[in-house]
């Protein structure tokens, strides 16, 4: 039996059609697996953000003591050390407000979000904190600030009591 040249060109063409058929299915299986990296180097990310900041605080005395003082405080501290401090707050809002955003988008799951931004619970109710939002809540995305809105309408965390100063404790100088 002899193939005419349409015969094989026929025949090519249907084996051309598999071969994209395949290459989209590999392509597709790429993608998935390069968007599963995307939402885990997300995650981490989002982690590491908020990780850092606790660290640039928790390891300093002074940085500390600034954060903590100004976070209690029923009245705004120094003009520079009032500054200090909410550009220390206003820094890991950011990072909680990127973590909002990717969650929104579904690049990370919403319960790290919700992991993250929980300590926002703890302090929503401190002067400090009050402070902070009624100066800064305009220069964070809308919906991120609706959300915290919503977090100040919560009840505060009760494992968040290290930001409550106890009477009872002497201070220690």
């Amino acid at each position: 039996m002899k193939f005419k040249l349409s015969n094989l060109a026929s025949i090519a063409e249907i084996i051309g059609a598999f071969a994209v058929v395949i290459s989209l299915i590999y392509v597709g299986v790429q993608v998935n697996d390069s968007a599963g990296a995307v939402r885990s180097a997300s995650a981490n990310d989002a982690n590491v953000a908020v990780q850092n900041w606790y660290q640039q605080i928790g390891s300093d005395q002074q940085t500390s003591e600034l954060f903590y003082e100004a976070l209690m405080s029923e009245v705004a501290l120094s003009n520079q050390e009032e500054f200090q401090f909410l550009m220390m707050l206003h820094g890991v809002f950011l990072a909680f407000q990127n973590s909002y955003l990717l969650a929104e988008e579904g690049t990370i799951d919403v319960k790290l979000r919700e992991a993250l931004t929980s300590a926002i619970l703890g302090v929503k109710d401190t002067p400090g904190m009050r402070r902070y939002w009624r100066q800064r809540r305009s220069y964070l995305h809308s919906a991120f600030a609706d959300y915290v809105d919503q977090l100040h309408k919560q009840d505060t965390n009760p494992s968040m009591d290290i930001y409550r100063i106890s009477e009872a404790e002497p201070e220690h100088e």
